[in-house]
């Protein structure tokens, strides 16, 4: 027998293949959705012709194959039932000449895809915020009328979207809409209107403004301001200054314009306590005065109209008190004059002795003959040998009129008794040049006591104790000639050899 034969592409169009789901066993494409599959031949005779055998068997074999499916415990995939439906439409396009549309439940046989995809397991969409739950599609929308994480509509119609786990503290305490009271004077608001209660309430306690620290119903402050609060300022009635009322006490008692009493009760009437002492002083007559020479030794004490009266029958009684006390006056300043020498006294053996105005000394020792400058004492030691310096500037003995002479004389002092004598200290006169460049320099002479010479014995109270030294120390060529002399000065420094000093 013969067959008809046609084209494959010109025979029929199949359907798109399924798109693959999560589950292998459901499919996923809406149910409204049709596939069409439309056979077109190219020749109309060729519709009535009639299968070959060949065409026969292969759809028994088909059949047979789908009737062994169908058998089968185990429910075709899409995917086998796909390629069984290719199989027959290859098979049955000869056979089957007219075009219609098939229908998606015809290709792809099976379970309900809107069930499949409703089947599918969820979480809750909150589930970032914590809700745990999960299960099916189909049970989310159940599920999100009681989630507590889900956002509801405030039951007091506020317009807030709240999450029905935190509705109980919007309505308690965020609710615009809430009914609620005052804590302080129990007046009933709503929300918003408590918000702005809030910080006008007369019932409610605060701080003083003033900061006393005192807590005040808000109504009573400004009463509170005025009469009771301590940090109140009031005016003082003497000085007319503002003060806080905690210590305009204080400032009361030392007030410099509050009256007070003169304490010799006099008759005076109040003073001001800024007043008091020149009242005193000057005006008070019941205050007893000392007499003007108490310091004297004058005794008397009496009100100030008998202080007259006493000081002209006294003059001659105070005259001699004033002669006494400037003899005692004396007294004093000789000790003072006493103790201060004492403290400027050298005690270490060597004396820097600067001779000033040298120039109108010189002039005058070549006019006097035997013109001698001395320097002040020095010691030794604390308790040594006292010691003064001499000069002739105009020379003495063999240096007369050409050289300067120095000496060095032993002085009566306190510790005499207690040194040994002849004095033997070694004795060095240095006078130096002023602003030398190499070092300091100068002319220096020096000599060891000889302890059988009368200078160096114990000396006696006479003042005329001769002295020991050097007549031709500097002649007044070497003087001049060399920076001796500078801004009108001389220094001579005079050293007591402290190696040669004997023990008492």
């Amino acid at each position: 027998m013969s067959t008809s034969t046609m084209p494959y592409n010109q025979r029929t169009t199949l359907p798109p293949p399924p798109v693959p789901m999560r589950d292998a066993n459901t499919a996923c494409l809406p149910t409204s959705h049709t596939t069409k599959i439309i056979h077109q031949h190219q020749h109309p005779q060729q519709q009535q012709h009639h299968h070959s055998s060949s065409n026969t068997n292969q759809l028994s074999a088909s059949d047979s194959r789908t009737h062994s499916l169908s058998t089968t415990n185990v429910a075709p995939t899409p995917c086998q039932r796909l390629s069984e439906m290719f199989r027959r439409s290859i098979a049955g396009s000869s056979i089957q000449s007219d075009s219609r549309e098939n229908t998606y439940e015809e290709i792809y046989p099976g379970p309900d895809p809107k069930q499949a995809i409703m089947g599918s397991l969820v979480f809750c969409i909150h589930h970032k915020q914590g809700c745990t739950w999960s299960d099916e599609l189909r049970k989310l929308k159940g599920h999100l009328n009681v989630c507590k994480h889900d956002a509801t509509q405030c039951p007091n119609k506020c317009g807030a979207q709240i999450p029905r786990i935190m509705m109980t503290d919007h309505l308690q305490y965020t609710c615009t809409m809430r009914r609620t009271k005052c804590e302080f004077c129990q007046s009933e608001f709503s929300g918003a209107g408590l918000e702005e209660h809030a910080g006008t309430c007369g019932q409610e306690p605060i701080y003083c403004e003033a900061k006393c620290g005192q807590r005040v119903l808000r109504g009573r402050m400004t009463l509170h301001k005025s009469k009771d609060c301590t940090k109140r300022l009031r005016r003082c009635l003497h000085c007319n200054r503002e003060f806080s009322a905690d210590t305009l006490a204080l400032h009361v008692n030392q007030c410099p314009r509050a009256p007070t009493v003169c304490p010799q009760r006099c008759e005076i009437g109040p003073i001001a306590r800024a007043d008091l002492e020149s009242h005193l002083r000057d005006e008070c007559k019941a205050l007893a005065i000392a007499c003007s020479f108490k310091e004297a030794g004058c005794r008397f004490k009496g009100p100030r109209h008998m202080l007259e009266a006493h000081l002209e029958a006294n003059a001659a009684s105070h005259l001699s008190l004033m002669v006494a006390l400037s003899a005692r006056q004396g007294q004093q300043i000789q000790m003072l004059k006493s103790a201060v020498s004492k403290l400027s006294i050298n005690f270490t053996g060597t004396l820097l002795w600067k001779i000033t105005d040298w120039s109108a000394k010189m002039a005058e020792a070549k006019g006097k003959d035997g013109l001698e400058l001395v320097s002040p004492p020095f010691y030794t030691s604390q308790y040594g040998y006292k010691l003064q310096a001499s000069m002739f500037l105009n020379g003495n003995g063999p240096g007369e009129n050409t050289h300067v002479s120095v000496y060095i004389k032993v002085l009566p002092g306190e510790y005499d008794a207690l040194l040994k004598w002849p004095f033997s200290h070694s004795i060095t006169f240095t006078l130096f040049e002023q602003g030398s460049q190499s070092g300091q320099g100068g002319v220096a002479e020096s000599f060891v006591p000889d302890p059988t010479w009368e200078n160096f014995q114990r000396p006696s109270n006479e003042p005329d104790q001769l002295g020991f030294g050097f007549p031709r120390f500097i002649s007044h060529e070497l003087l001049y000639k060399r920076p001796f002399i500078k801004d009108d000065t001389v220094f001579l420094r005079v050293k007591v050899d402290p190696s040669k000093i004997v023990a008492v």
